[in-house]
């Protein structure tokens, strides 16, 4: 893989915008309610906090190969951040995953998301698209069902590996 760049990616009701530094303020808001991590584990960031996970994070991966693309999803109607989705791209595979806000839940944001953010990975040299889901988290399940992934019978820590395989991507390297 040559080079991984996260784009504006846009959908009837959002905007996917590549993670910045400075969307830390408003995303610290966004995360901050501790039942989003009920699942997942861990506790809100306050914002100095969520800027510096920010850095490292847009600085990418130290690995050779591995591609960290992140998205603050914006919900265009009210201009304000939602939630986000991300993807780990190593070689042909990539692990994504996606969190919604608690007053944005429930409106199909997350899945329009996640459907976003897959078909956009449809169209580079990612063959296969994984998602770890909590067994107890119907909501997640559902939104991973609705982006096309198929729950498998592989667990991994605690969690359910769903998967979709595409049957055809574009050429080995042309992510981004």
């Amino acid at each position: 893989m040559d080079t991984v760049t996260p784009q504006v990616l846009v959908t009837a009701r959002l905007d996917l915008e590549p993670l910045r530094v400075g969307h830390a303020e408003e995303m610290a808001a966004v995360l901050a309610d501790p039942a989003l991590y009920a699942f997942t584990g861990g506790e809100p960031l306050d914002a100095v906090a969520l800027r510096a996970r920010y850095a490292r994070l847009v600085a990418g991966s130290p690995e050779p190969g591995v591609g960290w693309l992140n998205w603050v999803i914006r919900a265009r109607a009210e201009g304000r951040a939602a939630g986000y989705v991300q993807a780990t791209v190593t070689g042909p595979a990539a692990e994504v995953a996606w969190v919604v806000g608690r007053p944005w839940q429930g409106r199909g944001i997350a899945t329009e998301a996640a459907r976003a953010l897959v078909g956009w990975l449809e169209g580079r040299a990612v063959r296969e698209v994984v998602a770890h889901v909590h067994p107890a988290h119907g909501a997640s399940a559902a939104v991973a069902a609705a982006a096309g992934l198929v729950a498998t019978d592989e667990w991994s820590d605690g969690e359910v590996r769903w998967r979709l395989r595409f049957p055809t991507a574009g050429p080995v390297g042309s992510v981004g």
